[in-house]
């Protein structure tokens, strides 16, 4: 499957975006989907997870609250909205595909498919 993440940008603090990662050639909805994003100088983090239903889901601590993931099977695409944002945000964000399963995945090498990453950057 491959994976078309957008929707980054330049937004100052306390603003919102929304990326977006659209799937192609495969069964979208055969897959668990998660974020990620990695700083420069910074290792990958784990940002959020939606199961391949799109029914559970599950953040990391730092974004609790503020970022939200979904997906659109009929669309083939899975969203994060970020609101609320802050500088420590800024990061490349990417998204991934990992085999369904009811066990939301939180570690890269659960994931199969990666996409292209796109920059967000949060200025104060």
């Amino acid at each position: 499957v491959q994976l078309q993440a957008s929707g980054g940008g330049l937004v100052q603090a306390g603003g919102s975006l929304r990326l977006s990662c659209a799937a192609s050639g495969g069964t979208f909805s055969s897959y668990n989907m998660g974020w990620f994003r990695q700083a420069p100088g910074e290792e990958r983090e784990f940002v959020a997870t939606v199961d391949w239903r799109g029914t559970s889901t599950y953040y990391t601590d730092s974004v609790k609250g503020r970022f939200t993931i979904s997906r659109d099977n009929a669309k083939n695409t899975v969203y994060l909205q970020m609101n609320s944002l802050k500088p420590e945000d800024t990061a490349v964000y990417s998204c991934a595909a990992g085999v369904y399963s009811s066990t939301l995945y939180v570690r890269p090498i659960e994931y199969a498919y990666w996409g292209q990453g796109t920059l967000v950057t949060v200025s104060s």
